[in-house]
Formats: C-alpha cells, structure tokens, sequence
C-alpha cells in the first residue's frame, strides 16, 4: 500500500489517542516512528502489523480499528489534497459510491503500482442499495463500512450499512439503507 495509507492509521491514532499510543504501535509493529513517504509504496504486511499492534495497544478488536480507520480516511484524503478529486466523483453518496472505479483509475495515472478495489453498486427497488467490495486483500471489510460512513456523513445523509456476506473469497456484499 502506499505510504499515504499508513499516514492516515499514524494521524487516526496521533489524533485519537495521542502520541505515545502511536509510538508504542510502532514499537510492538516493529515499524520506524520516523514516519511514511505518502508517495512511496510499502508491503501491505507493514499496515496489517500496524493495525494488529493498534488493536493490542489499544484494547480494541481490530474490526473497530478498521472502521474507524475508514471513516477517517475520507477526512484524511480530503485534507491531503484530494478533495477537488472527491467532489467530482459526484454530488451523492450514490453517485460518489457509483464512481469509486473511475477514482481509482484516476488516482492510479498518479500512483504506480496502486492494487484499489473495485466496487459495484446495484440500486434495489425500496431506495437500498447493495455494494459489492471486490479486493484481493482479506479482511478489510469493516474498513469499508467505516469509509460508507464517513462517506456518508460527508454528503450528509444518515445511513445504515451493514456486511450481508464475505463467504466468497476477495467478494464482501453490504446493505446500505438510508435512515431517518
């Protein structure tokens, strides 16, 4: 993963949980505190380490580690310059989330090397959506809930998102359902 990721886990702890939880992560992910090259891509093996140090360290199931994860991403990137990226991927959390490919293609002419998701989006007749998460890394699929809700928190839309199936290999389904 790039650099730019482990950034956002440094930032998520720095600013949650202050800087001496980061420095003993570091420590027990046997990761250099020195900091990450936003633009440099690292073993994906290094933010796996850093998000099961995280959950050790903070006594926190590393499911809750990655959603919360993903939920500050989306404030992460915005911040980090991608904001005008975002915007134009669409004025709702629908149209936004039916053109993550299209971001990823664009992100990928800046970033070699970069293995994104993919993401499909099937719209069902009550107004609910099912979001298909397709990636070759295991077990990110509480990350995307975390990133549907900071997604959604950003198009101001309240929802409710939950995993309906991750028995297929590198294929996770989540139901999205706006709320009151």
């Amino acid at each position: 993963m790039y650099g730019l990721v482990n950034r956002a886990v440094e930032g998520l702890v720095r600013s949650r949980f202050g800087d001496d939880a980061w420095l003993t992560i570091c420590k027990r992910a046997k990761v250099d505190p020195g900091g990450f090259v936003a633009m440099d891509l690292y073993d994906d093996a290094i933010t796996y380490q850093l998000v099961g140090a995280a959950s050790e360290t903070l006594e926190l199931p590393a499911e809750t580690v990655l959603e919360a994860f993903g939920e500050y991403w989306t404030i992460y990137t915005i911040e980090e310059g991608y904001g005008d990226l975002v915007a134009m991927m669409g004025g709702s959390l629908n149209e936004f989330l039916d053109n993550l490919d299209a971001m990823h293609d664009r992100i990928g002419h800046a970033m070699p090397g970069l293995v994104p998701p993919s993401f499909k989006r099937d719209s069902l007749e009550d107004g609910s959506s099912v979001l298909h998460y397709y990636s070759e890394r295991e077990g990110l699929a509480p990350m995307v809930i975390g990133l549907v809700k900071g997604l959604a928190k950003r198009f101001e839309t309240s929802i409710e998102i939950e995993l309906l199936d991750a028995s297929v290999p590198g294929h996770c389904q989540f139901m999205i359902r706006e709320s009151a």
